[in-house]
């Protein structure tokens, strides 16, 4: 499949997943990918606590939007935005003629108040602002970087829960056209993500079947990340293999060899127990992320994922 293709098919993706299972370097691949292919790309984070802007040397990502790559050279370009209940209540009420009410707020320091006062409302306004940037166009691809997976079924399923407690009004013409986002494949997919291991492909499996049934979202690819690439050679004998190469190694070093070669297969050989498991399981597509061995991702390591994202799309059929 064309990666712009898959990108722009929906034009929201909504990344989800665990917490550490790579849900947020996900999201930022994905980005970089779709700015990669020539596609004007925007990264919406909604908890705020990522070091995305650091990584790109821009500060903290605030609500105003901040570019992350510039467009040109082959790059559609990367813009990025963090999305708070506060702002967009202040905005909506704005669009909606209600400056005045939105200014008072502010001032009085009420603001928070009003935003907590209806269960769901929080995650609806922010949605709701998603939904407005989608209709707005200005970004060929929106990757929305969603809360953890527990939290998402709840961020996923606010604007039904509020449709069925309010009849009218402002808010609930926005939570309807909240869920006419969510519920149309052409306009929306999630994307949720996992680590080949048993707790992380047990959690995933049980997200999605909630997604389906209770938010009735379409589900894209599965991304499965941290995946050992497989090495060849790992069975060979330390020893041996110095011999050829002409190296000597000192005393233990081919015990401490062998002992990390088997670890490696063993490690490699569970992962693939679970990626199997999740296939059969989970009858979707998958998307392979390889894990980075750094204690820190750097832009360029980004960059790597991004390149091998577009590779394992245009594998897709």
């Amino acid at each position: 499949m064309e990666p712009a293709q898959f990108l722009t098919a929906p034009r929201v993706t909504i990344v989800a997943g665990k917490g550490g299972v790579g849900k947020t370097t996900t999201a930022v691949a994905l980005g970089m990918a779709a700015s990669s292919v020539g596609l004007r790309a925007l990264l919406v984070e909604v908890e705020g606590k990522s070091a995305i802007g650091s990584l790109f040397g821009v500060g903290v990502v605030g609500y105003e939007e901040v570019e992350l790559i510039p467009p040109g050279r082959g790059e559609g370009g990367l813009r990025a935005r963090a999305l708070t209940p506060d702002d967009a209540l202040v905005e909506f009420l704005q669009d909606h003629g209600l400056k005045r009410v939105s200014n008072r707020l502010v001032s009085s320091g009420a603001l928070d108040m009003v935003v907590t006062a209806t269960p769901g409302i929080k995650d609806v306004l922010i949605l709701g602002k998603v939904k407005q940037l989608e209709r707005a166009g200005t970004a060929d691809v929106i990757i929305l970087d969603a809360p953890a997976a527990g939290h998402a079924i709840t961020f996923l399923r606010s604007a039904q829960g509020l449709l069925d407690a309010v009849k009218v009004g402002l808010i609930e013409s926005q939570a309807r056209e909240v869920c006419e986002l969510l519920a149309d494949p052409t306009r929306c997919q999630v994307v949720l993500v996992t680590l080949p291991e048993e707790t992380p492909v047990n959690e995933l499996t049980e997200t999605a079947f909630s997604l389906e049934d209770q938010v009735g979202v379409s589900l894209g690819p599965v991304v499965v990340n941290g995946a050992y690439p497989l090495l060849d050679g790992l069975d060979t004998d330390p020893e041996q293999a110095a011999r050829e190469v002409g190296a000597n190694l000192k005393r233990g070093e081919a015990e401490s060899l062998a002992l990390a070669a088997n670890f490696r297969l063993e490690r490699s050989a569970l992962q693939q127990v679970q990626i199997s498991r999740l296939r059969q399981e989970l009858p979707l597509p998958q998307l392979h992320l390889p894990f980075v061995f750094t204690s820190q991702l750097t832009r360029e390591d980004l960059a790597s994922l991004a390149d091998i994202l577009i590779d394992e799309i245009g594998a897709l059929k």
